[in-house]
Protein backbone atom coordinates (compact mmCIF):
# COMPACT_ATOMS: atom_id res chain seq x y z
CA UNK A 1 0.00 0.00 0.00
CA UNK A 2 1.29 3.45 -0.96
CA UNK A 3 0.52 5.82 1.92
CA UNK A 4 0.87 9.57 1.50
CA UNK A 5 1.15 11.41 4.84
CA UNK A 6 0.65 15.15 5.17
CA UNK A 7 3.76 16.33 7.05
CA UNK A 8 3.14 20.03 6.52
CA UNK A 9 2.37 20.49 10.20
CA UNK A 10 5.95 19.55 11.07
CA UNK A 11 7.80 22.36 12.82
CA UNK A 12 11.05 23.77 11.46
CA UNK A 13 12.88 24.18 14.78
CA UNK A 14 11.63 21.86 17.53
CA UNK A 15 8.68 19.46 17.62
CA UNK A 16 5.39 20.40 19.21
CA UNK A 17 2.75 17.73 19.88
CA UNK A 18 1.25 17.55 16.38
CA UNK A 19 4.66 17.71 14.75
CA UNK A 20 6.03 14.86 16.86
CA UNK A 21 2.90 12.78 16.35
CA UNK A 22 3.17 13.05 12.57
CA UNK A 23 6.91 12.46 12.39
CA UNK A 24 6.80 9.44 14.70
CA UNK A 25 3.94 7.87 12.76
CA UNK A 26 5.76 8.41 9.47
CA UNK A 27 8.82 6.60 10.79
CA UNK A 28 6.79 3.68 12.16
CA UNK A 29 4.53 3.30 9.11
CA UNK A 30 7.52 3.46 6.75
CA UNK A 31 8.77 0.20 8.29
CA UNK A 32 5.54 -1.50 7.24
CA UNK A 33 4.40 0.16 3.99
CA UNK A 34 5.50 2.43 1.17
CA UNK A 35 5.37 6.00 2.49
CA UNK A 36 5.82 9.46 1.00
CA UNK A 37 5.13 12.79 2.66
CA UNK A 38 3.96 16.28 1.78
CA UNK A 39 6.03 19.21 3.05
CA UNK A 40 5.84 22.95 2.42
CA UNK A 41 9.25 24.02 3.80
CA UNK A 42 12.60 22.29 3.20
CA UNK A 43 13.56 22.93 6.82
CA UNK A 44 10.88 20.46 7.90
CA UNK A 45 13.02 17.64 6.52
CA UNK A 46 15.44 17.97 9.44
CA UNK A 47 12.68 16.75 11.80
CA UNK A 48 11.31 14.06 9.48
CA UNK A 49 12.45 10.50 8.69
CA UNK A 50 14.25 9.92 5.40
CA UNK A 51 11.33 9.07 3.12
CA UNK A 52 10.32 10.45 -0.30
CA UNK A 53 8.76 13.89 -0.13
CA UNK A 54 6.85 16.30 -2.33
CA UNK A 55 6.92 20.02 -1.67
CA UNK A 56 3.56 21.77 -2.00
CA UNK A 57 1.84 24.85 -0.61
CA UNK A 58 1.38 25.61 3.10
CA UNK A 59 -1.71 24.18 4.81
CA UNK A 60 -2.40 27.75 5.99
CA UNK A 61 -2.43 29.15 2.46
CA UNK A 62 -5.64 29.94 0.50
CA UNK A 63 -4.27 27.44 -2.04
CA UNK A 64 -5.20 24.71 0.45
CA UNK A 65 -8.67 24.76 -1.09
CA UNK A 66 -7.15 23.17 -4.22
CA UNK A 67 -4.50 20.87 -2.70
CA UNK A 68 -6.47 17.77 -3.72
CA UNK A 69 -5.67 18.44 -7.38
CA UNK A 70 -1.97 18.24 -6.56
CA UNK A 71 -2.45 15.09 -4.50
CA UNK A 72 -4.57 13.45 -7.19
CA UNK A 73 -1.59 13.66 -9.53
CA UNK A 74 0.50 11.64 -7.04
CA UNK A 75 -2.00 8.74 -7.20
CA UNK A 76 -1.62 7.51 -3.61
CA UNK A 77 -3.54 4.47 -2.38
CA UNK A 78 -4.57 6.43 0.71
CA UNK A 79 -3.81 9.81 2.31
CA UNK A 80 -3.45 10.44 6.04
CA UNK A 81 -3.49 13.93 7.54
CA UNK A 82 -2.66 14.43 11.25
CA UNK A 83 -5.13 17.31 11.30
CA UNK A 84 -8.69 17.73 10.04
CA UNK A 85 -8.17 20.81 7.89
CA UNK A 86 -6.67 19.37 4.70
CA UNK A 87 -8.38 20.57 1.53
CA UNK A 88 -10.49 17.91 -0.19
CA UNK A 89 -12.28 19.60 -3.08
CA UNK A 90 -12.17 17.25 -6.07
CA UNK A 91 -10.18 14.51 -4.32
CA UNK A 92 -9.89 11.11 -6.00
CA UNK A 93 -8.24 9.13 -3.20
CA UNK A 94 -9.22 7.59 0.15
CA UNK A 95 -8.63 9.96 3.04
CA UNK A 96 -8.12 9.75 6.81
CA UNK A 97 -8.41 13.01 8.77
CA UNK A 98 -7.47 13.41 12.44
CA UNK A 99 -9.12 15.20 15.34
CA UNK A 100 -6.84 15.07 18.38
CA UNK A 101 -9.18 16.55 20.97
CA UNK A 102 -11.99 18.98 21.66
CA UNK A 103 -10.09 21.18 24.08
CA UNK A 104 -10.40 24.36 21.98
CA UNK A 105 -14.17 24.34 22.39
CA UNK A 106 -13.60 24.83 26.12
CA UNK A 107 -10.53 27.02 25.74
CA UNK A 108 -10.67 28.75 22.33
CA UNK A 109 -7.37 30.65 22.55
CA UNK A 110 -5.62 29.77 19.23
CA UNK A 111 -1.95 28.75 19.01
CA UNK A 112 0.28 31.82 18.91
CA UNK A 113 2.19 30.78 15.78
CA UNK A 114 -0.90 31.09 13.56
CA UNK A 115 -1.27 34.19 11.35
CA UNK A 116 -3.77 36.82 12.51
CA UNK A 117 -6.55 36.00 10.00
CA UNK A 118 -6.25 32.28 10.80
CA UNK A 119 -6.46 33.04 14.53
CA UNK A 120 -9.72 34.93 13.92
CA UNK A 121 -11.15 32.05 11.88
CA UNK A 122 -10.02 29.65 14.61
CA UNK A 123 -12.10 31.48 17.22
CA UNK A 124 -15.15 31.62 14.97
CA UNK A 125 -14.73 27.94 14.03
CA UNK A 126 -14.85 26.80 17.66
CA UNK A 127 -18.02 28.71 18.54
CA UNK A 128 -20.18 25.84 17.21
CA UNK A 129 -19.80 22.16 16.38
CA UNK A 130 -21.28 22.18 12.88
CA UNK A 131 -18.08 23.41 11.14
CA UNK A 132 -16.20 20.49 12.69
CA UNK A 133 -18.84 18.08 11.40
CA UNK A 134 -18.45 19.47 7.90
CA UNK A 135 -14.69 18.98 7.99
CA UNK A 136 -14.69 15.48 9.44
CA UNK A 137 -17.42 14.15 7.17
CA UNK A 138 -15.20 14.89 4.16
CA UNK A 139 -13.00 11.94 5.19
CA UNK A 140 -13.55 8.22 4.68
CA UNK A 141 -12.27 7.42 8.18
CA UNK A 142 -11.52 9.75 11.10
CA UNK A 143 -8.61 9.12 13.47
CA UNK A 144 -8.17 10.31 17.02
CA UNK A 145 -5.55 9.68 19.68
CA UNK A 146 -7.60 8.55 22.68
CA UNK A 147 -10.74 6.74 23.78
CA UNK A 148 -11.62 9.85 25.78
CA UNK A 149 -11.76 12.00 22.66
CA UNK A 150 -13.63 9.32 20.70
CA UNK A 151 -16.28 9.26 23.44
CA UNK A 152 -16.60 13.05 23.36
CA UNK A 153 -16.87 13.00 19.57
CA UNK A 154 -19.70 10.50 19.85
CA UNK A 155 -21.48 12.61 22.48
CA UNK A 156 -21.28 15.69 20.25
CA UNK A 157 -22.14 13.67 17.11
CA UNK A 158 -19.16 15.18 15.30
CA UNK A 159 -19.01 12.76 12.38
CA UNK A 160 -20.88 10.04 10.55
CA UNK A 161 -17.59 8.41 9.59
CA UNK A 162 -16.00 5.57 11.57
CA UNK A 163 -13.61 6.85 14.25
CA UNK A 164 -10.47 4.83 14.92
CA UNK A 165 -7.80 5.21 17.62
CA UNK A 166 -4.29 5.98 16.36
CA UNK A 167 -2.58 6.77 19.62
CA UNK A 168 0.39 8.77 20.75
CA UNK A 169 3.42 6.98 22.21
CA UNK A 170 6.79 7.73 23.81
CA UNK A 171 9.88 8.11 21.68
CA UNK A 172 11.84 4.90 21.19
CA UNK A 173 15.52 4.28 21.81
CA UNK A 174 15.65 5.90 25.25
CA UNK A 175 17.13 4.11 28.25
CA UNK A 176 14.96 4.24 31.39
CA UNK A 177 16.57 5.58 34.54
CA UNK A 178 17.83 3.15 37.16
CA UNK A 179 15.78 3.32 40.39
CA UNK A 180 18.90 2.69 42.45
CA UNK A 181 20.32 6.00 41.21
CA UNK A 182 17.65 7.84 43.21
CA UNK A 183 16.29 11.27 42.38
CA UNK A 184 16.90 14.95 43.00
CA UNK A 185 14.48 16.95 45.11
CA UNK A 186 13.07 18.59 42.02
CA UNK A 187 9.69 18.58 40.29
CA UNK A 188 9.21 19.26 36.59
CA UNK A 189 6.41 20.89 34.61
CA UNK A 190 6.41 20.69 30.80
CA UNK A 191 3.60 22.39 28.92
CA UNK A 192 2.13 25.74 28.05
CA UNK A 193 1.08 28.35 30.59
CA UNK A 194 -2.46 28.89 29.38
CA UNK A 195 -4.96 29.36 32.26
CA UNK A 196 -6.51 25.88 31.96
CA UNK A 197 -3.07 24.33 32.52
CA UNK A 198 -3.53 25.43 36.13
CA UNK A 199 0.16 25.97 36.88
CA UNK A 200 -0.92 28.26 39.72
CA UNK A 201 -1.99 25.26 41.83
CA UNK A 202 1.40 23.62 41.36
CA UNK A 203 3.14 26.85 42.35
CA UNK A 204 0.86 27.28 45.40
CA UNK A 205 1.60 23.70 46.48
CA UNK A 206 5.28 24.54 46.73
CA UNK A 207 4.48 26.39 49.97
CA UNK A 208 4.47 22.97 51.68
CA UNK A 209 7.47 21.67 49.72
CA UNK A 210 10.22 24.05 50.72
CA UNK A 211 12.91 21.40 50.34
CA UNK A 212 11.92 20.81 46.68
CA UNK A 213 12.59 22.94 43.62
CA UNK A 214 9.95 23.34 40.89
CA UNK A 215 11.28 23.63 37.34
CA UNK A 216 8.96 25.21 34.77
CA UNK A 217 10.57 24.13 31.52
CA UNK A 218 8.58 25.63 28.65
CA UNK A 219 8.84 28.96 26.89
CA UNK A 220 6.81 31.65 28.60
CA UNK A 221 5.90 35.23 27.81
CA UNK A 222 7.31 37.96 30.09
CA UNK A 223 3.82 38.95 31.21
CA UNK A 224 2.82 35.40 32.14
CA UNK A 225 6.11 34.85 33.92
CA UNK A 226 5.54 37.97 35.99
CA UNK A 227 2.09 36.67 36.99
CA UNK A 228 3.46 33.35 38.16
CA UNK A 229 6.47 34.88 39.88
CA UNK A 230 4.08 37.04 41.90
CA UNK A 231 2.22 33.88 42.98
CA UNK A 232 5.30 32.02 44.28
CA UNK A 233 4.85 31.48 48.04
CA UNK A 234 7.50 32.89 50.39
CA UNK A 235 10.40 30.49 50.72
CA UNK A 236 9.34 28.36 47.75
CA UNK A 237 11.87 27.67 45.00
CA UNK A 238 10.66 27.97 41.40
CA UNK A 239 12.98 28.01 38.37
CA UNK A 240 11.84 29.33 34.96
CA UNK A 241 13.82 27.75 32.11
CA UNK A 242 12.15 29.55 29.21
CA UNK A 243 12.49 26.47 27.02
CA UNK A 244 14.80 23.44 26.98
CA UNK A 245 16.26 21.21 24.28
CA UNK A 246 15.24 17.57 23.87
CA UNK A 247 18.49 16.39 25.47
CA UNK A 248 18.12 18.80 28.40
CA UNK A 249 14.54 17.69 28.93
CA UNK A 250 15.50 14.03 29.01
CA UNK A 251 18.39 14.68 31.40
CA UNK A 252 16.10 16.56 33.78
CA UNK A 253 13.46 13.80 33.59
CA UNK A 254 16.08 11.23 34.52
CA UNK A 255 16.97 13.07 37.74
CA UNK A 256 13.71 14.53 39.00
CA UNK A 257 11.40 13.14 41.68
CA UNK A 258 8.29 13.53 39.51
CA UNK A 259 6.73 15.23 36.52
CA UNK A 260 3.64 17.20 37.53
CA UNK A 261 0.62 18.36 35.51
CA UNK A 262 -2.54 19.65 37.18
CA UNK A 263 -4.45 20.73 34.06
CA UNK A 264 -8.18 21.17 34.50
CA UNK A 265 -8.66 19.83 30.97
CA UNK A 266 -6.28 18.37 28.43
CA UNK A 267 -6.14 17.06 24.90
CA UNK A 268 -3.86 14.12 25.63
CA UNK A 269 -0.93 14.52 28.01
CA UNK A 270 2.17 13.51 26.06
CA UNK A 271 4.55 14.76 28.79
CA UNK A 272 3.06 12.09 31.07
CA UNK A 273 3.92 9.35 28.59
CA UNK A 274 7.41 10.78 28.00
CA UNK A 275 8.13 10.83 31.73
CA UNK A 276 6.72 7.37 32.40
CA UNK A 277 8.75 5.86 29.56
CA UNK A 278 11.90 6.85 31.46
CA UNK A 279 10.61 5.48 34.76
CA UNK A 280 9.82 8.93 36.17
CA UNK A 281 6.76 9.04 38.47
CA UNK A 282 3.89 11.32 37.46
CA UNK A 283 1.54 13.39 39.60
CA UNK A 284 -1.47 14.49 37.55
CA UNK A 285 -4.91 16.02 37.93
CA UNK A 286 -7.77 13.57 38.22
CA UNK A 287 -9.40 14.12 34.82
CA UNK A 288 -10.57 11.45 32.34
CA UNK A 289 -7.82 11.81 29.74
CA UNK A 290 -5.07 11.64 32.36
CA UNK A 291 -6.73 8.56 33.85
CA UNK A 292 -6.61 6.95 30.40
CA UNK A 293 -3.01 7.93 29.69
CA UNK A 294 -1.57 7.59 33.20
CA UNK A 295 -3.44 4.43 34.17
CA UNK A 296 -1.77 2.66 37.08
CA UNK A 297 1.46 4.55 36.43
CA UNK A 298 0.47 7.93 37.89
CA UNK A 299 -0.78 9.56 41.10
CA UNK A 300 -4.03 11.49 40.64
CA UNK A 301 -4.99 14.54 42.70
CA UNK A 302 -7.67 17.21 42.87
CA UNK A 303 -6.45 19.98 40.51
CA UNK A 304 -7.85 22.61 42.88
CA UNK A 305 -5.97 21.38 45.95
CA UNK A 306 -2.37 22.53 46.46
CA UNK A 307 -2.32 20.54 49.71
CA UNK A 308 -3.31 17.29 47.97
CA UNK A 309 -0.62 17.87 45.37
CA UNK A 310 1.97 18.41 48.13
CA UNK A 311 0.83 15.24 49.94
CA UNK A 312 1.31 13.22 46.74
CA UNK A 313 4.89 14.44 46.52
CA UNK A 314 5.53 13.61 50.17
CA UNK A 315 4.04 10.12 49.66
CA UNK A 316 6.94 9.36 47.32
CA UNK A 317 9.33 9.80 50.25
CA UNK A 318 8.08 6.69 52.07
CA UNK A 319 10.52 3.74 51.99
CA UNK A 320 10.26 1.99 48.62
CA UNK A 321 7.46 4.29 47.39
CA UNK A 322 9.48 6.12 44.74
CA UNK A 323 10.93 2.87 43.38
CA UNK A 324 7.45 1.30 43.16
CA UNK A 325 6.09 4.39 41.42
CA UNK A 326 8.95 4.35 38.94
CA UNK A 327 8.29 0.70 38.07
CA UNK A 328 4.55 1.35 37.68
CA UNK A 329 5.22 4.33 35.43
CA UNK A 330 7.53 2.29 33.21
CA UNK A 331 4.98 -0.52 32.94
CA UNK A 332 2.21 1.90 31.95
CA UNK A 333 4.40 3.52 29.30
CA UNK A 334 4.96 0.07 27.84
CA UNK A 335 1.28 -0.11 26.87
CA UNK A 336 1.95 2.54 24.18
CA UNK A 337 4.13 2.09 21.08
CA UNK A 338 4.48 3.73 17.67
CA UNK A 339 4.50 0.29 16.05
CA UNK A 340 1.03 -0.38 17.47
CA UNK A 341 -0.09 3.06 16.29
CA UNK A 342 1.27 2.33 12.81
CA UNK A 343 -0.67 -0.94 12.72
CA UNK A 344 -3.82 0.93 13.76
CA UNK A 345 -3.27 3.52 11.04
CA UNK A 346 -2.74 0.88 8.36
CA UNK A 347 -5.92 -0.93 9.47
CA UNK A 348 -7.77 2.39 9.22
CA UNK A 349 -6.22 2.88 5.77
CA UNK A 350 -7.60 -0.44 4.56
CA UNK A 351 -11.00 0.60 5.89
CA UNK A 352 -10.76 3.97 4.15
CA UNK A 353 -9.84 2.33 0.85
CA UNK A 354 -12.87 0.03 1.08
CA UNK A 355 -15.21 2.88 2.07
CA UNK A 356 -13.96 5.11 -0.75
CA UNK A 357 -14.41 2.35 -3.30
CA UNK A 358 -17.92 1.61 -2.02
CA UNK A 359 -18.93 5.26 -2.31
CA UNK A 360 -17.62 5.48 -5.85
CA UNK A 361 -19.55 2.38 -6.85
CA UNK A 362 -22.69 3.74 -5.17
Amino acid sequence: MRVLIDARFTRTDQHDGISRFGSSLIEAVARKAEVAVLINDDRQLALLPDVPHVKVTSPLSPAELFIAARVNALAPDVVFCPMQTMGTWGRRYPLILTLHDLIYYEHPEPPGFLPGPVRLLWRLYHKAYWPQRLLLDRADVVATVSHTTRRLMSEKRLTRRPVRIVGNAPQGGRTPRRPEDGSDKTLLYMGSFMPYKNVETVVAGMAELGDYELHLLSRISPARRAELEAAVPPGARVVFHGGVSESEYEALLCRTTALVSLSRSEGYGLPLVEAMSLGTPVIASDIPIFREVGGSGAFFVDPDSPAEFARAVRALEAPGAWEAASAAALAQAGTFSWDASADALLAAAEEAVAAFAARRRG
